[in-house]
Order: C-alpha cells, then structure tokens, then sequence
C-alpha cells in the first residue's frame, strides 16, 4: 500500500527550502512518484518563479505520464505571474493527484480540484494537513482576511522593562540574543517601530545575516522623523503617518517624501488607526509584519487585536524604576481575567536569555 505521508512528507521538506523567500505567495512543494520512485521534485522559489508543480514535472519530463503527483497545496487554475498550474497537470498524463490542503485563496479555493476531477484525473486531499497550515499560516491570514500577519518581538528585562528611566537601552540582552534576533527579521517582509523608537535609539531596522533585507516601517503620525535617521542608511523605508489636509505640507515631508514612501492611514483617537494602516500595507504585498516597538505600537496593536504571534526575549536583569519604559504599554486590560493569553509556548534559552514564543488565542 502506498505511505501518502511519507511521500507529503518529502513535499513539505522541499516546500521549507523556500522559508522567508515566497511572500505574498505560500510555501509549496511537490513530487512525482511513478512505480513507487520518485521521479520528479520541486519546490516554489519566490513569487513569479514557476510553482513546485510545474518544476516536478519538469524534472519527471516523460515519466509523468501515468504518475500519481504529491503536491502540498492545492493547484491553482487562475493567471498570476505564472499560468495555472492545473492545465500542466493535465497536459502531463497524470493519472492521479495527492494535496495536502485545499488552497486558501478565494480565486482557487477547490476549483483546481474540481477541473482535475472532471478531466478523470483522481484526486485525494487531506495529507499532514495541520503542519502545512502552520508552515503557510501567515499565506492563509495574508490571503484569507487581506491583512498582514503580524509578530511582536521584544526584548525586555525580568521585569518588563526595554529601558532605564534615564531612556538608556543598549543592551538589554546579550549578543547571542540579538545575532539571533536579526536572523529572524529576514524572514519577514517588513519590521515596523514606531517614531518614539526611531528617537530614542535610532535604529537601522536591518538583517545582519541575509542578503534579503525587510522593508522598514516607521509609525509617526505627525510626521516628525527625523532627515538623517538610521533608518535611511539603505533599503526601503515606509512613513506611516495621518491622511494629510490641504495645505499642511510641510518642508520636512517634502524631504522625508524623496526618502521613503509616505503612506497615509485614517486617523484614531489623534493617532494612526493600526488597522486600517495594516490593510494599506497588505495592498503593498506586505503579508508578515515583525513589530519591534516601542511599548507604546506593541501595546496599542493588542488593544486593536491585531497581533498574532509574540517572540518575548527576557533578559535575567532587574531594572526596576515607576518611569521606567514597559514592553507594552496602550490601555490594558482592566481585569485580570481579560488578560491576553497565549498556546502553543514554547521557551528556548539563547545565551543567558530566554525566547518565549507563542501564539495569541
């Protein structure tokens, strides 16, 4: 009998060697199998490169014919950058088509399978199901609700301090915390701060390790960052700020304009209101989004319930002090029962600190 599983299982490792490389498109893997060999294997790259499956059979090439094809998410049927990948399944001979998870995206969403079924091609869905959707789950909220899926990163002391009261910052956590907190920034498409960060320590917001480096993303709703920010140094940069009024613009967006890309957001309570500003960023083709502070975006963004994933890195230091910075400030909760909670933590020790890593319910 045949081991579905073991075959997705390959699909889905293939589908990995792409992590941080595919956004907004999903990770995807495929395999051709014919007589029990594998004969065919490919995985998607980046968006407009051609889909695992189309990679597959090119490899299979004749051998095709007659195969059974392992593929981790549903084909698709409609034009992109790349031409549906359904008609080269037909074209191909496949007799048979294994998917893991039917594909989120409203324009597929079962039509792949229906037009393979009605051309006698034999299709089964449903293989290791639960662990693609985890490998693809900022694909499925980015798809699925045309909103980023957003991470919330931290570096904070014991207790829940990012800063002395004097504003000093650097460094809360150890080296090895932060090498590793600049590995995972480029698996994002952007990391975002808001102005009060870009004050206080001027950061450059960029991957040390990876050639693929995130779009920079400042929160200021008045506009106020400053000319020669760090963050200018290089690479792509987006100013959040209010929906402007005729007649208000002034010298600085003039200058700041000619650095970086000015998008507009409706306004809440004098600020920038988070969530229509995400929907903006999602029209980019930003599907994850890193959130590195201040306390004051991390605490607003759980106030608007738009964060998905927390990473919390602690450092074993006491700072102590009521004008101390917090992690996360905004309203709060008013009761304890109303707390945010996570699920799936997970805790990892890097260095002398601790990663916690988890889920918002």
């Amino acid at each position: 009998m045949v081991n579905h599983e073991r075959y997705m299982e390959i699909a889905l490792n293939l589908a990995l060697k792409a992590k941080g490389k595919t956004s907004p498109n999903p990770l995807v893997g495929a395999v051709v199998v014919k007589d029990n060999r594998i004969v065919g294997m490919g995985f998607h790259e980046r968006a407009g490169f051609p889909h695992a499956e189309i990679v597959a059979l090119d490899e299979a090439g004749r051998l095709s014919k007659g195969a059974t094809l392992y593929v981790t998410l549903e084909p698709c049927t409609h034009f992109g950058k790349t031409p549906p990948c359904v008609d080269r399944i037909i074209e191909s001979g496949i007799r048979e088509v294994i998917v893991g998870m039917i594909d989120p995206n409203p324009l597929n969403n079962g039509k792949g399978i229906e037009i393979l079924k009605q051309h006698r091609i034999k299709v089964k869905v449903g293989f290791l199901e639960d662990r693609l959707r985890k490998i693809n789950e900022v694909f499925i909220k980015y798809i699925t609700q045309k909103i980023p899926f957003v991470t919330v990163k931290v570096a904070q002391s014991l207790d829940g301090k990012i800063a002395t009261h004097t504003g000093d910052s650097q460094w809360i956590t150890s080296d090895k915390a932060r090498a590793y907190a600049h590995r995972i920034r480029a698996d994002y498409d952007a990391v975002m701060v808001g102005i009060n960060t870009v004050l206080r320590d001027n950061p450059k917001l960029e991957a040390w390790f990876s050639k693929r480096q995130p779009i920079k993303i400042v929160v200021d709703s008045q506009l106020s960052t400053p000319q020669d920010a760090n963050i200018f140094s290089g690479g792509s940069v987006i100013i959040v700020t209010l929906q402007q009024k005729p007649g208000q613009e002034t010298e600085n967006r003039k200058i700041i304009s000619q650095k970086a890309r000015i998008l507009e957001a409706k306004e809440k309570d004098g600020q920038v209101n988070l969530r229509d500003a995400l929907k903006r960023l999602a029209r980019l083709q930003i599907a994850n989004l890193l959130v590195e502070g201040g306390g004051t975006l991390v605490g607003s963004l759980f106030d608007e319930d738009l964060v998905d994933k927390v990473l919390f890195f602690v450092s074993p230091k006491i700072i102590g002090g009521r004008d101390a910075l917090t992690s996360v400030m905004g309203r709060g909760v008013s009761r304890i029962d109303r707390a945010i909670r996570l699920k799936e933590i997970s805790i990892k020790k890097i260095g002398e600190d601790f990663l916690i890593r988890g889920y918002v319910k």
